[in-house]
């Protein structure tokens, strides 16, 4: 990353918005510069509201090398993600980054993949799903497990209906609270594993993005069935703040996850106090 981009935002003019829940927003949005955005799976972006502030997002859409096209789904959850919602297509944000470690997607080449999403997780992890799909002959069978609080809750409900749909790909939802007509599987994600086909733990790799409290349940289900801690990946989106390394709002004893993360390898983390 040249040093001028990492401090200065680029100029992207927001293209579509579409509400998904009461709380998040869909934002796709294009680099004025006419570059790509070069992310990879996992990785996130500074996102400026000129006269408000910045705050970090994850990208959900897959890299491209040719497009300035990227995508994101925002919560509205402080005074930037608020004053987003104020915005209309045609209009301007800054965009700095992307930044952190993504998913090592080479490394997964050739495996299955398992990814367990938690609420808001599906966003980073569906950068990741996408590239998969892209590259479909790279990679092994695919286990999604996807949990929400509640029905209303679901991000991306018409990819997941293709998803689901698809031969060479599982797909199993559940949330915590059932209404709404919802025939599916309530309980919390680990309540999914029961469920899954029968993996081949050496063969699989896991990635794992969610709300921190559900981690060590799900460390737990993936020793059960024999995944090595090497084959884990969490994403670790611990209030990130500046992206830089700068204002250790996201340190971790010594460790910031903006900058070694927010992807990290279980195997490698294990012994950090305080990181799972």
């Amino acid at each position: 990353m040249e040093i001028q981009s990492a401090y200065i935002p680029e100029i992207a003019e927001i293209l579509e918005i579409r509400q998904f829940t009461e709380k998040e927003r869909f934002y796709r949005l294009k680099l004025l510069s006419g570059k790509p955005l070069n992310n990879q799976p996992g990785q996130f972006v500074e996102v400026t509201v000129f006269g408000v502030g910045e705050a970090p997002i994850s990208v959900s859409s897959p890299p491209s090398s040719t497009e300035p096209v990227f995508e994101l789904c925002v919560r509205e959850v402080g005074s930037v993600t608020t004053a987003l919602t104020y915005l209309a297509p045609g209009d301007k944000v800054g965009i700095r980054g992307p930044f952190g470690k993504g998913f090592p997607v080479e490394e997964f080449k050739g495996y299955d993949i398992l990814f367990i999403a938690g609420g808001l997780g599906i966003v980073p992890l569906r950068s990741l799903i996408k590239y998969t799909l892209e590259y479909r002959h790279c990679f092994g069978f695919l286990d999604i497990l996807y949990g929400t609080r509640t029905p209303g809750d679901i991000l991306f409900r018409d990819e997941l209906i293709s998803w689901r749909n698809r031969q060479d790909l599982n797909l199993l939802l559940t949330v915590d609270i059932g209404y709404r007509g919802w025939i599916g599987n309530v309980g919390v994600i680990t309540t999914l594993f029961p469920l899954l086909r029968k993996l081949e733990p050496v063969q699989t790799k896991v990635a794992v993005c969610g709300p921190p409290v559900m981690y060590k349940f799900i460390i737990r289900e993936l020793r059960d069935i024999g995944i090595p801690d090497e084959n884990i990946y969490f994403s670790l989106e611990r209030k990130m703040k500046c992206g830089l390394g700068k204002c250790g709002h996201c340190q971790i004893n010594n460790v910031y996850v903006c900058q070694e993360g927010p992807v990290f390898n279980y195997a490698l983390i294990k012994q950090l106090e305080e990181a799972i």
